[in-house]
């Protein structure tokens, strides 16, 4: 009897990525376990993205802020990156001060218009 991989392509939910829970104020150590749980989520599940459930973190603070950018790069390096869940308005606020950009679940992606698109001109626009 030979009970060998079935036919086909291995069946893979790309629709669900993992997902790693952060909450409360979190220490430097906390930061080293989070980041081999975020390469051991890539490396097991084989997902290119990791997504950060960074409701429960509290205030926003520099703390977090390094907390987040650590992960990315821990992300980066194994070939992926982080998607935030229910990250509070301010985090956002200083995630952009600080000049860090995330990926926020429910965001619609930002892209390049699609090449060979122009934009209609009315008549009685000024030429450009």
């Amino acid at each position: 009897m030979n009970c060998g991989p079935p036919p086909g392509l291995p069946i893979v939910d790309a629709t669900t990525p993992p997902v790693l829970v952060l909450a409360g104020p979190v220490t430097r150590e906390e930061v080293t376990r989070l980041s081999d749980g975020v390469r051991a989520l890539m490396a097991d599940t084989g997902a290119r993205v990791v997504v950060c459930d960074v409701g429960g973190l509290g205030p926003p603070g520099l703390g977090v802020v390094d907390l987040l950018a650590r992960l990315q790069l821990t992300a980066r390096r194994s070939g992926g990156r982080i998607r935030l869940r229910d990250p509070d308005p301010g985090l956002h606020a200083l995630l952009d001060l600080v000049g860090l950009r995330f990926e926020v679940e429910g965001e619609v992606e930002e892209r390049e218009p699609a090449l060979g698109v122009e934009k209609a001109v009315e008549p009685g626009d000024p030429a450009v």
